[in-house]
């Protein structure tokens, strides 16, 4: 189906919308009455700059206020309207959005809005024009778009016919049974959808409208049901986004507007209407990739964890550090940060790398350019919302090329073991505009399941994190952002968790070797021995090391920090089978606890 976008829905002057809307490859715009009125381009300007840049003018929007008032009000109402249909004409929008009225002068008189609607669509008519009438969910007596049908109904006029929004509707209820009347509407009298979706809260919808929509997908309504319902009732105009939101109202347009193209093609999908190629999920995590201007502070760190150097690449300047199945690539070239280490790219174990790139490819995921030797092995790599680089590739699997074997060994003495056999899950920071893009990416793109939403107290603010898994656990990714923008939002740590089956084993092994594991307070152990029971000495044990603790309905979950690096640092952990979370309860202990040791370069 036709993609479509409001322009409220991006930021930035009118041309900077429009250009971010086409680039990301939309078919059309709604035209937003404040984006006009504050453009220095004439209607007829925006209509050629539209037609250069491959774009329908969908909608002119929004004509408030118009219907079930006094007579006096009323001709007032007309005159407005002739002088907007004179200007989309100019303008070559052929529909316009007229919501409920909100106005203290509105009457609650279903008769006299179908007469008051039923002028209006004949002065429209009369300029080519169509009168989509919408069923605001604030409405001050239209309030559900069953109620909107029967006045349209009654209006009984070719020009005028209702506009379907899934936040007004979902809003007002959740149940697929309050649906049903969708329909019951002509396909052909569904003049347009709009969709947006928004996260589950309990406050006043209209502050809700106005401050919480979200693309589609990064929310928790279900506006694929509501599209199928509305296609199966035989609407065939565009599928168009109207989303207010704070954040994207202060982000740059050209993302803003691919996340919402990509919105799109995840609920076309997930509405039945497309098949692009199938998601393939991630069985594992391959590797790791630090970059760093010093190696030998990280080299340190590593050998002191129980990792060895075993390979280094045959044409670039990466070496891999091994130990069990957990593999860190760390890379000291000229894209190596002079503000210190960091996490740039993670390596996947897909069972087909190459539908992998597919379908990332197919939803937008920027593909990224790789410099390889002719001998090295094909990698496909995108990058994720935060810049992370994502390769999808095999380990030592016969039928499919192994990226290993781009290494070249090399003579080195292992360490003692220092029990990690895998990387257990990985945390990446988001800029802070981009969480629900990244959840939604993950989930469309990788596959992957995504976990509720969690708020972790921070010494300096509050931070969200969000968890996106495989079935089975061996992928994990917990996504991270603050709750604003800041100066130092790059400069958050990312973590590299490693898995342990003997987490105080390991600990004393990595001290004995030189490391320095996070010191946490001792207020934090008497807390400890409030909550929970432990054996003779374990307490101990876990106050000496700096070890945290929790516990669930499933398992325990043990684990201490290496200080950081740069802007990373690594978790040693240790889960009982049935523990599905990452101890986000002793998450403020751990930041505060960071916040006064200072990253080491």
């Amino acid at each position: 189906m036709r993609t479509s976008i409001a322009t409220v829905s991006l930021s930035g002057a009118l041309t900077e919308k429009l250009t971010a809307a086409a680039r990301a490859g939309f078919d059309g715009v709604e035209i937003f009455e404040n984006d006009l009125l504050a453009s220095p381009l004439g209607p007829e300007e925006i209509r050629a700059r539209c037609a250069d840049l491959g774009l329908s003018i969908d909608l002119y929007q929004p004509m408030r206020d118009i219907e079930a008032v006094p007579g006096d009000e009323f001709e007032r109402n007309l005159r407005r309207a002739e002088h907007k249909f004179r200007l989309m004409e100019r303008l070559g929008a052929d529909t316009v959005l007229v919501c409920s009225s909100v106005s203290p002068l509105a009457v609650d008189d279903d008769a006299l809005a179908a007469f008051h609607l039923r002028r209006l669509a004949e002065l429209a008519d009369g300029f080519g024009i169509r009168v989509a009438y919408e069923a605001l969910a604030w409405g001050r007596h239209v309030s559900t778009y069953d109620h909107a049908w029967r006045i349209i109904e009654a209006a009984d006029h070719p020009a005028l016919g209702t506009c379907l929004d899934s936040f007004h509707i979902l809003a007002r209820s959740s149940d697929p049974k309050d649906l049903e009347g969708i329909a019951h509407i002509p396909g052909d009298k569904i003049f347009f959808l709009q969709l947006a979706d928004a996260p589950l809260m309990a406050m006043d919808v209209l502050q809700w409208s106005r401050h919480y929509r979200c693309f589609p997908g990064q929310g928790g309504f279900d506006v694929a049901g509501l599209v199928g319902q509305v296609v199966r009732a035989g609407y065939r105009g565009p599928l168009s986004l109207e989303v207010f939101n704070d954040v994207f109202r202060q982000a740059e347009a050209g993302p803003t507007a691919v996340d919402a193209l990509r919105s799109l093609l995840v609920l076309q999908e997930s509405a039945g209407l497309t098949e692009p190629p199938a998601p393939v999920v991630p069985t594992g995590i391959a590797f790791a990739e630090l970059v760093t201007p010093d190696v030998e502070p990280v080299s340190e760190l590593l050998e002191a964890l129980g990792f060895a150097r075993t390979a280094r690449h045959r044409s670039k300047p990466v070496d891999l550090w091994q130990q069990g199945e957990a593999r860190v690539l760390l890379n000291t070239g000229p894209g190596a940060r002079r503000d210190g280490t960091q996490l740039a790219a993670v390596g996947l174990e897909s069972p087909d790398p190459e539908g992998a790139a597919r379908r990332a490819e197919s939803l937008l995921a920027p593909v990224l350019p790789r410099r390889r030797a002719p001998q090295d092995v094909t990698l496909d790599a995108v990058a994720a919302p935060d810049g992370t680089e994502l390769f999808f590739c095999a380990t030592d699997r016969p039928g499919l090329p192994s990226w290993t074997s781009d290494f070249a060994a090399v003579e080195h003495t292992a360490p003692a073991a220092g029990g990690v056999h895998r990387i257990d899950h990985l945390a990446l920071t988001q800029p802070w505009h981009q969480f629900d893009e990244a959840a939604l990416f993950h989930r469309s793109v990788l596959g992957l399941g995504a976990q509720e939403s969690v708020d972790v107290a921070d010494p300096y603010g509050l931070l969200r994190s969000r968890a996106v898994t495989n079935a089975d656990g061996s992928v994990r990714i917990a996504l991270g952002v603050g709750p604003a923008p800041s100066a130092d939002e790059g400069g958050r740590a990312q973590h590299i968790a490693l898995a342990t089956d003997d987490l105080v084993t390991a600990a004393r092994r990595f001290r004995a070797a030189g490391g320095r594991l996070l010191e946490i307070p001792a207020n934090y152990y008497d807390d400890l021995a409030a909550r929970y029971e432990f054996a003779d000495g374990e307490l101990a044990t876990l106050r000496e090391l700096g070890i945290l603790y929790d516990r669930d309905a499933d398992g325990a979950f043990r684990h201490c920090y290496t200080e950081t690096i740069g802007r990373v640092f690594f978790e040693l952990v240790q889960r009982d089978a049935g523990y599905r979370g990452y101890g986000a309860q002793n998450a403020p202990v751990r930041l505060a606890a960071q916040h006064v040791r200072r990253p080491l370069r």
